[in-house]
This record gives C-alpha cells, sequence and structure tokens, in this order.
C-alpha cells in the first residue's frame, strides 16, 4: 500500500507500539495519533477497518485498497462482512396498532434519562414486555439489541470470540459488545431460560464495563448504554410446570437489576383499544367480536387465578384470534383453531364458555360449563 509521508509516520508509530500488520482499536489510533503529533488518522476507517472500532495496520508489501478495477479486493470483502452489524439501523420499527399502557410511561422515563438503570420486567406469557420495551426504542429512536436467552447462551454468544472471517480467524465482539460501543440498550429477552453462564454479564450489570480475555482489551460502555431483561418468572424457576425450562437464577445477578417491573394483562378497557387496533391493522374490523373476545379472556383469567383452571387466553392469542378471523371469516372457526394448542376439555370448555358470551348469556348465571366444575358457589370467580 503506498503511503503518504504523514501516513507512513502514523503506521510506523502505531506498528512501534503494537507489532506490524496488528488490529488496533479506536483508542489505540488516538494513541499512536498522539506519539506522532500529528492529525487522527480518518482514512483508517475508509481502507484498513476489520470490525466495529478495529483497524489492520497496513504493510509496505499489501495491495492497495483504492484500486479501481471491477473486483473488490480481498481486504474490501473481509471489511464489509466484519462491519455489517455497525452499518444497521438498530431502532425498532413502529408496530401498526400499538397501545401503550401500564408501566410504559416509567420504562420511558428511564430511557430517556440516558442514566444506566437496569430494570427486570417480568409478568405471563403474551401480555406484551418484549413489545411494549421495542415499542419505546422506536418512539424515542433510540437503537436496541435484543438478544434471545436460552439454556445454550454462553459467553461466547454474549461477548464475542473468534471467527473465521474470509479464511482470517479474527475476534468478532458478540452482541452485549456492540450494545456497549454504540451506547444503545441490550434486551435479555426471555431472560429465565439462561443458564448460570450469564455470570459473565456481571461487570457489564454493574455499568463499569468488561474485561474481553480472549484479547486482553477493557471495553468501556458509552453514554446510553443499558440493559433491560424480561422473564416469564422472576428468576425463581416455574414450580407449576407452566414455563418449562425456566431456571432458577443466580441471585448476585438478579440484584444487579435496579428495578423489577411486574407486567399483568392489560385492563378490558385497554385490552379492547389493543383487539380493536389488531382488527384495524389485519383489515376485519368488528366491535361486538371485540368486545366479546376481551370479556372472554378476562372470565378465564379470573378462573386461572383462583385455580379453577390451568390455561389462559393471552392478550398475544387474541391477536392470533383476530388474524385468523381476517384470514378464514368466521368468528367460531377462528377461535377453535386458536385455542386448540389446549388439552380437549380445556379447549371444549373455552369454546362452550365463548357462545355463551357471543349469545348474550350471562355468565354469572351459568354453571354447566366445566370452567365452574368443582367449584363452590361462594368461590364462583365471575
Amino acid at each position: 500500500m503506498n503511503l503518504s509521508p504523514r501516513k507512513k509516520l502514523f503506521v510506523d508509530t502505531a506498528t512501534e507500539m503494537s507489532g506490524a500488520g496488528a488490529v488496533i482499536n479506536k483508542q489505540q489510533v488516538i494513541s499512536a495519533r498522539d506519539k506522532a503529533g500529528i492529525p487522527y488518522p480518518f482514512w483508517l476507517g475508509k481502507y484498513c477497518k476489520v470490525g466495529y472500532n478495529q483497524f489492520k495496520l497496513p504493510s509496505e508489501n499489501a495491495p492497495t485498497t483504492t484500486t479501481t478495477t471491477d473486483a473488490p479486493s480481498e481486504n474490501v470483502v473481509m471489511n464489509l462482512v466484519a462491519t455489517n452489524m455497525e452499518k444497521q439501523d438498530l431502532v425498532p420499527s413502529p408496530f401498526e396498532g400499538f397501545v401503550p399502557w401500564g408501566n410504559y410511561g416509567n420504562l420511558k422515563k428511564i430511557i430517556k434519562s440516558g442514566m444506566f438503570y437496569p430494570v427486570f420486567v417480568t409478568g405471563l406469557s403474551g401480555n406484551g414486555k418484549t413489545l411494549m420495551i421495542e415499542q419505546l426504542h422506536a418512539e424515542l429512536k433510540k437503537e436496541l439489541i435484543r438478544i434471545n436467552i436460552t439454556i445454550e447462551t454462553d459467553e461466547d454468544d454474549l461477548l464475542g470470540g473468534f471467527r473465521l472471517v474470509s479464511g482470517e480467524t479474527k475476534f468478532v465482539p458478540g452482541p452485549v459488545i456492540e450494545a456497549m460501543e454504540r451506547g444503545c440498550t441490550l434486551l435479555l429477552d426471555e431472560c429465565d431460560l439462561g443458564s448460570n453462564k450469564l455470570l459473565a454479564l456481571q461487570p457489564v450489570l454493574e455499568g463499569k464495563g468488561v474485561f474481553l480475555k480472549k484479547i486482553n482489551k477493557w471495553i468501556t460502555p458509552k453514554d446510553g448504554f443499558n440493559v433491560m431483561a424480561t422473564a416469564n418468572t422472576k428468576g425463581k424457576g416455574s414450580e407449576d410446570g407452566r414455563f418449562i425450562g425456566t431456571n432458577i437464577l443466580n441471585e448476585a445477578f438478579l440484584e444487579r437489576f435496579a428495578i423489577t417491573i411486574e407486567q399483568p394483562y392489560p385492563a378490558a378497557s385497554t385490552e379492547k383499544k389493543i383487539v380493536m387496533g389488531s382488527m384495524k391493522k389485519y383489515g376485519a374490523v368488528d366491535k361486538e367480536f371485540a368486545d366479546n373476545l376481551v370479556t372472554w379472556a378476562e372470565v378465564i383469567r379470573k378462573t386461572f387465578y383462583d385455580g379453577g383452571v390451568d390455561e389462559v387466553i393471552s392478550t398475544r392469542r387474541l391477536d392470533h384470534i383476530v388474524k385468523a378471523f381476517a384470514i378464514f371469516g368466521d368468528k367460531m372457526q377462528s377461535i377453535e383453531m386458536c385455542v386448540a394448542r389446549f388439552d380437549e376439555d380445556t379447549k371444549e370448555s373455552f369454546m362452550d364458555l365463548y357462545t355463551k358470551i357471543d349469545a348474550g348469556i350471562s355468565v354469572e348465571e351459568e354453571t354447566s360449563n366445566p370452567l365452574l366444575d368443582g367449584m363452590e358457589e361462594e368461590e364462583h370467580p365471575f
């Protein structure tokens, strides 16, 4: 690569500090610049970038990347692969029909503050935990990196590791490092499915940065970085078997979250707005059907909370039913298809309950539905 005197002075200085052909980060670039007493070498970003804030020092024998031939050089192709995530816009897309409710305002204040303030959001499945966080970032136009945690998630998945890139083994930063260096929010989704390997995030959850052992490098988070987690449990496991695979999380890990937000299902008035929004989005508006669905779900949830039934209708499942209705045009068929995942007795009970609500029969007077079997009259939840 042909270098001007100033560029050569920088390369010689950086090589003396880090070694020939070394991959250096932005801080090392600044140190070499200061030592050489020259302006910041912005040309590195155009010709020598191999990753997010990572630059490979050129040598006299290296091919120039400013070639005008039609085929891109190997270095250029490698750079495109390594910097793919950096070029992405990570601001979530607005969700048509989304209705803010519950803790939306509190979480909005936390994000707008720009402070590092880890938040743990817990609640039953399908009540909008993840969607709420995504839509907050869409509204505020703040980048969000979401990681879906599983039992297999480990330090390499989170912080990064060595990968084969265009025939070369390079350290590729993980999503946690990307979030720290971009100053965006890191979302640990379904956090309670993880193992003790999540303890690799202990320093990250303190907001102090993290040391990458594999490359002997300290990463300091940029202003605006924060961590949020969602889970169906509070990290204590699931004794009733509803959330198979959830684990008891380490107390030291949980203690690093400043607050825990308990997310219930929305109130009936809010849920009606959500269902109507879904109907408008899918082009199948039926206000009476929306009212019946919300009442039906509310009755089932009351029974669930009182121990009269083992399953529940989530807000997400109501959205599934509305979408099925837009496709098939039949209310009962749409409901049946969307509750078929339950066992036969529960399915039939749910279907029977809906027909009574749709027919205008008072649920308070109805006692033949299997949802109520075995319950004393004074324990009737409806």
